[in-house]
């Protein structure tokens, strides 16, 4: 299965085996969140830097391309970002062990306008924050949720997804190579039920929308954009941004494109550019929150 454009080959899979994980799991029953946090600053983020060199270059190129950010400066941030990816994944492993965190909701209306409503609606995520934390959050007594995710994560990973999402009645989705999930995806919308796609990722399919975004062209899948405008459903997005140890903030906005436009194709890719403006927004304040380890914008040679 392949989740990406044509150029890109990150996948962005959970490292590590099994007995790791459930090992990990294990011990943030005991530790404190702040002293691993430590720990993985000084001695696992050098260490992967040295041998990911490949994403750390996509990176230093994003903040001294896309930011304008000084050499030094550059450098300094991609180490931020490793950083505070290295803590949110730790934070869902916290999470799984019981640990909970603080989420303030920014824009909630928008979300409770259409989950008490009749119709089905779409939530758009992005490689950005922490978005997983929302599911383990969310309770969909009214409505069920229903969530694409990449087939190949780690299976420590997916057991515990599984066993959080089940008591809130949210279903995993996992994207195939056969594109079923389109059908599961398409069924779960008519029948007046959430559905949870990544809106800056195409999984399996070559449509794509430019759009302006920090500064220069970047490619944005069509599909997601073109089922809810095919299903007449009314879409959001969601960032879940962490601000400190314990504390996160979710910022929940609508995605619209103009009625007066008449075309389907032409209204998507004002979706489209509609949610890559939102995501633009929250890149400009939490910059190193940006977690797609590839050059997701440069599309030469294609």
């Amino acid at each position: 299965m392949s989740e990406q454009l044509e150029h890109e080959e990150w996948r962005g899979n959970t490292g590590g085996t099994t007995w790791m994980h459930r090992a990990l799991i294990w011990s943030f029953k005991y530790l404190n969140l702040r002293f691993v946090y430590a720990g993985m600053a000084v001695f696992v983020i050098p260490f992967y830097m040295l041998f990911a060199h490949r994403g750390y270059i996509s990176m230093y190129h994003y903040f001294r391309q896309r930011h304008k950010y000084g050499v030094w400066k550059s450098f300094r941030y991609v180490y931020l970002n490793h950083y505070r990816f290295g803590q949110i994944i730790l934070d869902r492993f916290a999470t799984y062990a019981g640990r909970r965190f603080d989420v303030k909701l920014d824009g909630k209306e928008a979300f409770y306008e259409l989950y008490e409503g009749e119709s089905g609606f779409m939530i758009l995520s992005s490689h950005v924050g922490n978005y997983e934390l929302a599911g383990y959050l969310l309770k969909a007594s009214n409505k069920r949720y229903n969530a694409l995710v990449y087939s190949g994560e780690a299976k420590a990973v997916m057991e515990n997804r599984t066993r959080m999402f089940a008591g809130n009645n949210i279903r995993m989705i996992p994207a195939t190579e056969d594109m079923a999930h389109l059908f599961l995806m398409n069924d779960a919308l008519v029948n007046g039920e959430v559905v949870s796609i990544p809106g800056d990722r195409i999984y399996g399919s070559p449509r794509y929308v430019e759009c302006d975004f920090l500064g220069a062209k970047a490619r944005f899948p069509l599909g997601p954009y073109a089922m809810a405008l095919q299903r007449g459903v009314p879409t959001i997005a969601i960032f879940v941004m962490k601000e400190s140890a314990y504390c996160y903030k979710a910022y929940i906005r609508r995605i619209s494109a103009d009625d007066s436009v008449k075309g389907r194709n032409e209204r998507a890719a004002l979706l489209v550019r509609s949610f890559a403006r939102e995501l633009e927004t929250i890149l400009q304040r939490y910059p190193e929150q940006w977690f797609n380890y590839y050059e997701f914008w440069n599309h030469d040679g294609e």
